[in-house]
């Protein structure tokens, strides 16, 4: 329907628009090829094949490679953090697959599964509304401070899916029980401690009048 897509949306901060959002697939005509390149190549100098991550992890795809057994076209430059990629795979009579699959390759370039099929990555962009650094959510090392804080604010109630999909649908149930917690406690009487009086202290003087009275000893 398009070819390409880009938006960006921005908050407000101190009257400020700060950009927070930014969802782009380049268009084709802007799809980079991604190879090793020899142009500048020293001898015996390492190239991309040299770092490919060989360990495979279950129930994933094979991991894309720098060499001739794929195809690799630079989707989202993912704003220098990474890169979002179409895979290709090549068979061994040298076609390609039809369908791709979508990758995102981090700064160190490793290579991190995110769909097997465009439409599905579509979604998901749209999902995770191009908040800042939303792919490494899809990795191993997760997402920064300041990426966590964005996502709270803005996609609170699917951040951190594996978590909510792991842990015990019970242990996000309130169990206070506020009648427990708000009863009416019966207050026990504080008994207070009678002190003695100083020296020489009378409680009550009419009391001992009358004893001097009856004693027969004159009152003055």
């Amino acid at each position: 329907m398009t070819d390409g897509f880009h938006m960006s949306w921005f908050v407000k901060m101190d009257d400020t628009p700060v950009q927070v959002g930014s969802m782009i697939i380049n268009s084709i005509s802007n799809l980079i090829h991604l190879k090793a390149s020899s142009s500048y190549s020293l001898p015996n100098s390492p190239t991309l094949a040299d770092l490919d991550d060989n360990e495979e992890e279950e129930g994933l795809p094979e991991k894309p490679h720098f060499d001739s057994r794929n195809v690799i076209f630079e989707l989202d430059p993912c704003d220098g953090i990474g890169k979002v990629c179409l895979v290709y795979r090549k068979h061994k009579a040298g076609e390609m697959t039809p369908d791709p699959t979508i990758w995102f390759l981090d700064r160190a370039l490793y290579w991190h599964f995110l769909t097997d099929t465009f439409t599905a990555y579509y979604r998901i962009l749209l999902c995770h509304l191009g908040l800042p650094q939303w792919q490494y959510s899809f990795t191993s090392y997760g997402l920064s401070p300041q990426a966590k804080q964005w996502m709270n604010m803005y996609k609170p109630i699917t951040f951190n899916p594996l978590q909510l999909s792991t842990e015990d649908p019970d242990s996000f149930i309130n169990k206070l029980d506020p009648n427990k917690i708000f009863k009416a406690k019966n207050k026990t009487p504080v008994t207070k401690k009678k002190l003695p009086g100083p020296p020489g202290y009378q409680k009550n003087p009419s009391a001992s009048s009358k004893r001097l009275e009856q004693s027969g000893t004159p009152r003055k």
